[in-house]
């Protein structure tokens, strides 16, 4: 059996560790548009939580592994294109996750000052497509929308001392940015109030021990209508219930009790993004108060009229992600996923598309955390060799290997070997300066790492 898997993110890699366990001797050709593998592990984890990357130990095992060939710096729809795989895998598993951001969509939204958040993210962590970016840090006041981890991790590298910063593997473009940032203070606002919030206990506690900054919420909107109460004392509100314990430590902070030099972050609750206002960059965030609707587990916000300006300099939109269609691939626009049946990949009218299949966050959208794709991807494969066993796979066409294919066609692309290479030198060359790593970004640096290291015999093109 002979398997192409797009992506090598964690939902990549959980595919393949499903099929090697049920399918022995199966042959598994992964390929990576990045010069380096482990997608949002390595450019969406935070630099300073560097025990969640420690599950790449577990695709390295699964990379090692006979039969499976992971090919870096392969673009589908650039470098191949889906009818050069489906010609010769019995299956392709479409891994790509979700590469876009979403923006606020409110009037200013596109001046100078207002970014996303994912953005962000992928910038201080070394991610090569966005690596051009800029960010004006010349204000103090930043506000980051949403309440998500995402949004904790934003306001954590914003305000965290810089030599905390400067022993992690951030990027070193990054790290100089915060150098010479000016923030001071953070406010992370959402729509709803605290018993809603999305982001995990253990986050939000990180900045009770942060240096040298101060945790505030206002006691006016630290309330809770019938609903909410009911979702704090039902048994799949205990996240909410410590949330909102270590919420109550904050309120009692006063915000006259912090020094002008002194960093700090407001939670801030029941408050929706009007517009941003002002002349040639952000000056300020017009936000409206809501109140909340619904019933327990299922309450909206609805806004009340009352307006007010949050003056700042920085806006960063931290209310998720979203895919991008893949080429020749149906796609739900509006799910900003693939369309799919338990990972079977179906048109418009639902007919199976034959051989087609997708895991991770291209399949379900961008929710849970690293270990949920595990569950997505064993799914998917359980489809995949359900329809193997009924015959629904056809046989791929005999012809040249894809290495010799790509060969052909002048692509340059990388082994597991160049990139295991690759991650030494990463090390190697972060150690000199006390990092943990210091992150290659652009092709050029890959190139000469390469060169350095090993010549050009790293690269399976020679």
């Amino acid at each position: 059996m002979r398997i192409a898997i797009i992506g090598s993110g964690p939902s990549g890699f959980y595919a393949a560790e499903a099929v090697q366990k049920k399918v022995p001797g199966v042959a598994i050709d992964m390929f990576e548009r990045l010069h380096a593998p482990y997608g949002l592990v390595r450019y969406g984890v935070a630099p300073d939580h560097e025990k969640l990357k420690s599950v790449t130990k577990v695709f390295d095992m699964v990379a090692g592994k006979p039969g499976l060939r992971w090919f870096g710096q392969v673009e589908l729809g650039r470098d191949i294109q889906l009818e050069d795989l489906t010609r010769r895998y019995h299956a392709v598993v479409l891994a790509t996750g979700a590469q876009a951001s979403r923006r606020l969509g409110i009037p200013g939204d596109d001046k100078p000052g207002s970014y996303n958040a994912a953005d962000f993210v992928a910038w201080y962590n070394g991610h090569p497509d966005f690596r051009h970016l800029q960010f004006d840090l010349s204000g103090e006041t930043a506000v980051v929308v949403g309440h998500g981890n995402v949004a904790l991790d934003v306001a954590r590298i914003l305000l965290k001392p810089v030599d905390e910063l400067a022993s992690t593997e951030i990027a070193s473009h990054a790290l100089e940015a915060l150098r010479n940032s000016k923030v001071r203070k953070v406010c992370v606002v959402g729509r709803r109030g605290p018993a809603q919030a999305k982001f995990t206990n253990k986050e939000l506690a990180e900045f009770e021990q942060l240096a040298g900054v101060t945790a505030m919420v206002r006691d006016d909107e630290l309330t809770f209508n019938e609903a909410s109460r009911f979702e704090l004392e039902s048994p799949a509100g205990d996240e909410a219930r410590r949330n909102v314990v270590l919420l109550r430590k904050f309120s009692d902070v006063a915000a006259d009790a912090v020094s002008p030099n002194e960093r700090c972050i407001e939670f801030r609750f029941c408050l929706a993004p009007v517009r941003l206002e002002g002349n040639d960059e952000v000056e300020a965030l017009v936000l409206e108060r809501t109140a909340l609707t619904g019933s327990a587990f299922q309450q909206g916000s609805r806004g009340t009229g009352e307006f007010f300006l949050m003056p700042c300099h920085a806006v960063f939109a931290s209310v998720g992600y979203k895919g991008v269609a893949p080429a020749n691939v149906p796609f739900d626009a509006r799910a900003a996923t693939v369309r799919h049946v338990n990972g079977r990949i179906v048109d418009e009218s639902g007919v199976q598309q034959p051989g087609l299949y997708c895991t991770g966050w291209i399949k379900r959208g961008p929710s849970g955390v690293i270990g949920t794709n595990r569950n997505d991807s064993v799914e998917t494969v359980a489809t995949l060799l359900a329809d193997l066993q009924a015959g629904a796979l056809g046989e791929p066409a005999a012809g040249d290997d894809i290495a010799d294919l790509l060969r052909d066609r002048g692509v340059d692309f990388l082994d597991f070997q160049a990139w295991s290479r690759l991650d030494a030198f990463e090390k190697q060359t972060g150690a000199r300066s006390g990092k943990a790593r210091e992150k290659l970004v652009q092709r050029h640096e890959v190139r000469a790492a390469l060169q350095a290291v090993a010549g050009s015999s790293l690269t399976c093109t020679t």
